[in-house]
């Protein structure tokens, strides 16, 4: 049974700045309040375990079964280190009426970006979603990276921008539709697909070669600072200046790709701050965005909704890998 959903109409008013009291109530907390807050796992009992598990069986079995529906499996490298890989399926061409129209066809792409606080996961960990992609004639890349400590999160952000870069270099060759390309992430993987649909990212950056039909965005985060005061920055190593530089909230967003901020009913009190709070200041930028809360799902399940289209999450993502979407 699909969870409800509520959405929410973007405001018309202008957003605060990052660095105002109204977007920052986690400077008043006391540590053991911002560590609960900033742990998801709070909201179900800590233990997240099954869910990782959970990712890891369906991946499998997607992998298995977009091969038997005829997808094509790949590993573009995007560096030099084996971190720095995309796990693509493309589907075979069908020539049925379904979207492809022979030989010549261009897929739309799904681009996934894994969660895991940028230290935890992987791509072979973040494929549920592939067979149903490939069911539907859609190609589908999961994103790998190097996780903290091994790589900072600036340097993070650079490979995941690299890796969109590689996907639009090949995107002839592979047969994809550089007009549609959608990026999705979930948790930490939200505020990597964030930081890929931002048109600039310091000056030095390089140029994203990416126009993203659309961003959807899990359960993200946005503002890094608060990460600073608790335990998952021991892996990070992040102090003010770094937080505040790749964090997608302190950026100018006009130019910003098509979004949709999402998350689930059951997260933290800051989990949904944030998501409300970045969806409002790309609304205020003039960016078209839509927010969704999805009803009974957490931090780690909301995710497998992404391709289901009995579901709204799986719904809007649908709708933008679509010819007309």
């Amino acid at each position: 049974m699909s969870p409800s959903t509520e959405t929410d109409a973007m405001p018309a008013c202008k957003a605060p700045p990052p660095n105002s009291h109204a977007t920052q109530a986690w400077r008043s907390m006391d540590p053991q309040t911002l560590e609960r807050e900033y742990s998801p796992s709070s909201c179900i009992n800590g233990n997240y375990q099954p869910f990782i598990e959970a990712y890891r069986t369906q991946s499998q079995r997607a992998r298995a079964h977009s091969e038997a529906l005829g997808g094509r499996w790949q590993t573009l490298a995007y560096g030099l280190k084996p971190s720095q890989s995309i796990e693509i399926c493309v589907p075979p061409i069908r020539g049925d009426g379904d979207g492809d129209a022979g030989a010549g066809a261009k897929r739309p792409v799904l681009v996934y970006i894994h969660g895991g606080y940028w230290q935890e996961l992987g791509a072979h960990d973040s494929l549920f979603a592939a067979d149903a992609c490939i069911a539907r004639g859609v190609a589908f890349a999961a994103v790998d990276y190097t996780l903290a400590p091994a790589a900072s999160v600036a340097q993070i952000v650079i490979e995941c921008r690299l890796a969109a870069n590689c996907l639009a270099d090949n995107a002839q060759a592979l047969g994809l539709d550089v007009d549609r390309f959608v990026v999705c992430g979930s948790s930490a993987g939200g505020h990597l697909a964030a930081m890929m649909a931002l048109p600039n990212w310091q000056p030095d950056a390089l140029s994203p070669r990416v126009r993203w039909r659309a961003a959807i965005l899990v359960s993200g985060v946005f503002e890094l600072e608060p990460l600073v005061g608790t335990s998952i920055n021991g892996a990070l190593g992040l102090d003010v200046a770094a937080a505040q530089s790749a964090s997608p909230c302190y950026q100018p967003v006009e130019g910003f790709a098509t979004a949709v901020v999402a998350w689930g009913s059951v997260e933290t009190a800051e989990f949904k701050r944030q998501s409300r709070a970045f969806a409002s200041q790309l609304g205020a930028a003039g960016v078209p965005c839509e927010t969704l809360e999805i009803e009974g799902r957490n931090h780690f399940d909301v995710i497998m909704d992404i391709a289901d289209p009995a579901t709204a999450l799986g719904q809007r993502t649908w709708g933008y890998l679509q010819s007309g979407g």
